[in-house]
């Protein structure tokens, strides 16, 4: 008999400690925010000047913890977008000081600067107005807050999602199942076989159940239009 090749990580094997819900995504979320602030708090000691714990990294721990296999909430989105948001936030206050102008014109080139680098990430909008509006000890700090307490609070936070998902059963970072190939098959995809997927997967997907089911149903009508093409052709 020939060994058994191991099982992969796919979502019909998850562990049951991953089955429930938004209960997961709470509980660790709520650790990884503790031990994020623990740890800057530790680093930074009693000097008040710096928050040891950006407020961002709340909503970061919304899409770590939550739904992390959306692309928002991936390891080079997460770090890379509270960096080069906070870079562009400091630069811009530098030329113009804590002003109107400056909130709106870095929100927008640190959106351009995510999409670009492909690290696009919803909560490094409000790293971005943390230093380009930003208190006398955040301005103080200058690209040094990128270091001391940004990119500390991005790293615990990563390595506590990354932690955090594996244990309960979840692919963080996030790589889609490998699936079967299917032979050269035209069918009707019903309601239940979506849900069914969608209840082995079990992710809570940045798309609704609505939306997808409308995607599914497009990509039929192109195979079937393209299957009734092939067949109308005439033969040479």
């Amino acid at each position: 008999m020939e060994p058994h090749a191991p099982l992969a990580a796919t979502p019909a094997r998850m562990m049951l400690a991953g089955r429930i819900g938004w209960l997961r995504g709470a509980i660790g979320a709520g650790f990884a925010i503790a031990l994020t602030a623990l740890i800057g708090r530790l680093a930074l000691g009693s000097d008040p000047a710096l928050p040891w714990l950006v407020a961002s990294m709340g909503a970061s721990a919304v899409l770590v913890f939550v739904l992390p296999a959306s692309p928002l909430a991936q390891p080079w989105p997460v770090f890379g977008s509270h960096l080069v948001a906070a870079a562009i936030g400091v630069g811009v206050h530098a030329v113009l000081g804590a002003t109107w102008l400056s909130a709106g014109l870095s929100v927008g080139l640190a959106i351009a600067a995510m999409s670009l680098l492909r690290c696009l990430h919803p909560p490094a909008g409000g790293t971005v107005l943390l230093t380009a509006v930003s208190s006398p000890g955040v301005a103080a700090a200058g690209l040094g807050f990128l270091v001391m307490p940004l990119a500390l609070n991005v790293l615990v936070l990563l390595g506590a999602g990354v932690a955090w998902n594996r244990l309960t059963g979840h692919s963080y970072p996030h790589h889609a199942p490998p699936q079967p190939v299917q032979p050269d098959w035209i069918g009707h995809i019903e309601d239940s076989d979506l849900d069914a997927v969608l209840a082995e997967w079990d992710e809570v997907l940045d798309v609704s159940r609505e939306d997808l089911a409308a995607l599914v149903q497009a990509v039929e009508g192109k195979v079937r239009a393209r299957r009734g093409a092939t067949v109308s052709a005439p033969r040479r």
